[in-house]
C-alpha cells in the first residue's frame, strides 16, 4: 500500500490495512502511530516495519532461546516482555506494580496469555497467541490473605500447560514474579531457572522489522524534542516556563504521534542540572541558564528512544567552562561510540575509549553505553571502576541497539552537560540513529 493512502484518514469501511500491515480500522483494538506520525515517516522517507513479521521475529527468537537452554517454557510478567512476546499491552505501568498478567511461551512454540477477565479481547489480533487464560493476579491488593491459595491455582494451569506442551521437562524460566506465585511453582515440582537472562539476551538482537519501528519512533521522538526546544526558547525569556512545562511539551508531542509514557522525569534547569538525576519541578527557567534532559520515552511501537541533550537558553554567551565541559562530553561519546562494531566486548568498551578529566569522575554517569528496545536493556557498559569480573563477558553483535552515555559534571560546579545517541551495531560498525543537533552556542559556534 502507498503512503498516499495510509495518510488518509482511517475508514473502517475500507478493508485494507496500514502500511505497516495493521488494519485500517478506525476502531481497532490494537494500540499504533496516529496519522501525524504516519505523515511525518512518509515526509522523511522512512520505511515502515511489518509488524505480523516483527512479532513472527520475536516469537522465533523466544523459541529458540529456549530450546537452546534446553528450558520447558518461560513464564513472564514483566510487562515489556509480555509485550516482546505478544505485541499486546494492557494498563502498562498499573501492571508493572499490580501484576495481573502473564504470558508462557514454550518451548514447542505454544503461547499462552493470562489476561485480565474483563478484557479478554485485548490479545485477539495475534495469531501467535494460541490460548487465553485468567487468574495470574496473586498480589495482596486483591487477593488478601488468600493471596498464597489464587498463587497455587495458577500454579496448577502453569502446570497442566507445561505437561501438554513441554512434556516431562520441568525446567521452566520465569522472570519477575510475587513471593507466593514463586513458591507454589517450587511446590508443584518445577525447576524454576532465571528468567531475565533468557529474556534480556533474546530482546538484545533486534530484527529488520524491529529496526525500521526503532527508526520510526526515533524520529516521532526527535519531533516531540524540537516542538519542546521551540517552547523553550519562546518561553523562557519571558519569565513563564517551569521544568515542568517544558517537560509536559514532549510528553504532548510522544502521546500525538502514538508514544505511550515517559519512563523518568530527567529534566532540569540552571543549577539544578548538577549534581544530575534531579526529576523536573516546578523551578521556573531564568534567561540565560542551562537546560538538560534525557528522554527515556517509550514511544510508537513501544519502542524507547533514549536521547540526551543540553541547551543553553538566553541571549548572552555561555561561560567558557560551560563550553569546555561540552566539549569534553562532545569527545567523550564520539570516542567511545567511535569503538563500537561486532566482536568488541563490554571488557573493552569498559576499559578502552575516552577517558574523562578527573574534575568530571566523581559525578559521572552510572555506565558510558547500555542496551535499548523496549526500554533500557541489556548489555551494559560500565566504567573501568564499576567492572565485576564474570559480569559482563560478552561481544557485540549486528542487531544490537546502545546508548552512548556522556555525563560531564564538575564537582561543586552549577551545571552539567548531559548528552546521549542511541546506535545500531551493523555487519561492519555502527549507524547512529540520533540525529538531532547539539547545541551550538554551548559548541562555541553562536
Amino acid at each position: 500500500m502507498s503512503y498516499a493512502e495510509t495518510r488518509r484518514k482511517i475508514d473502517p469501511a475500507r478493508g485494507d490495512r496500514l502500511g505497516d500491515g495493521t488494519p485500517n480500522d478506525n476502531d481497532r483494538v490494537e494500540i499504533g502511530p496516529t496519522q501525524l506520525a504516519f505523515a511525518e515517516w512518509a515526509a522523511a522517507g522512512l520505511a515502515l516495519p511489518n509488524l505480523e513479521r516483527m512479532r513472527s521475529f520475536r516469537w522465533q527468537r523466544i523459541v529458540a532461546s529456549l530450546q537452546a537452554r534446553d528450558y520447558g517454557a518461560i513464564l513472564m510478567f514483566d510487562p515489556l516482555n509480555i509485550r516482546y512476546a505478544t505485541d499486546t499491552t494492557n494498563m502498562q505501568l498499573w501492571n508493572s506494580h499490580n501484576p495481573f498478567r502473564a504470558c508462557m511461551v514454550c518451548a514447542d512454540g505454544h503461547m499462552v496469555v493470562w489476561e485480565y477477565k474483563q478484557a479478554p479481547f485485548l490479545v485477539n489480533f495475534n495469531p501467535l497467541v494460541k490460548e487465553l487464560r485468567s487468574g495470574a493476579s496473586f498480589f495482596y491488593n486483591v487477593c488478601g490473605d488468600k493471596v498464597a491459595d489464587d498463587a497455587s491455582s495458577f500454579a496448577a494451569q502453569v502446570d497442566e500447560v507445561m505437561r501438554a506442551h513441554a512434556g516431562s521437562n520441568r525446567r521452566l524460566a520465569v522472570d519477575k514474579i510475587m513471593i507466593n506465585g514463586l513458591r507454589a511453582l517450587e511446590r508443584a515440582g518445577f525447576e524454576v531457572m532465571e528468567g531475565e537472562e533468557v529474556t534480556e539476551r533474546t530482546r538484545a538482537i533486534k530484527g529488520p522489522d524491529e529496526i525500521l519501528a526503532m527508526k520510526c519512533a526515533h524520529h516521532a521522538c526527535e519531533a516531540a524534542i524540537a516542538e519542546m526546544e521551540i517552547a523553550t526558547r519562546a518561553g523562557v525569556p519571558l519569565a513563564h516556563m517551569s521544568e515542568d512545562d517544558i517537560w509536559a511539551e514532549l510528553h504532548k508531542g510522544n502521546i500525538r504521534r502514538g508514544g505511550e509514557w515517559i519512563e523518568t522525569r530527567l529534566l532540569a534547569s540552571g543549577p539544578r542540572t548538577n549534581p544530575w538525576f534531579q526529576e523536573c519541578g516546578p523551578r521556573l527557567v531564568s534567561n540565560n541558564e542551562i537546560v538538560a534532559f534525557d528522554t527515556d520515552l517509550i514511544g510508537a511501537y513501544g519502542i524507547c528512544t533514549d536521547i540526551s541533550r543540553t541547551w543553553w537558553v538566553g541571549d548572552r554567551a555561555p561561560r567558557p567552562d560551560m563550553i569546555s565541559a561540552m566539549g569534553h562530553a562532545m569527545d567523550h561519546i564520539k570516542q567511545n561510540m567511535a569503538m563500537l562494531k561486532p566482536g568488541v566486548t563490554i571488557r573493552e568498551l569498559t576499559h578502552g575509549g575516552h577517558q574523562l578529566a578527573d574534575k568530571y569522575w566523581k559525578q559521572k554517569y552510572s555506565c558510558k553505553m547500555h542496551g535499548v528496545g523496549l526500554c533500557d536493556e541489556w548489555p551494559f557498559v560500565p566504567y573501568p571502576d564499576a567492572h565485576v569480573d564474570g559480569a559482563f563477558d560478552v561481544a557485540l553483535q549486528p542487531g544490537m541497539t546502545l546508548c552512548v552515555e556522556a555525563l560531564v559534571s564538575p564537582e561543586g560546579g552549577d551545571f552539567s552537560i548531559k548528552l546521549e545517541d542511541q546506535v545500531l551495531i551493523t555487519e561492519t560498525g555502527f549507524e547512529n540513529l540520533t540525529k538531532y543537533p547539539f547545541d551550538a552556542a554551548l559548541l562555541g559556534q553562536a
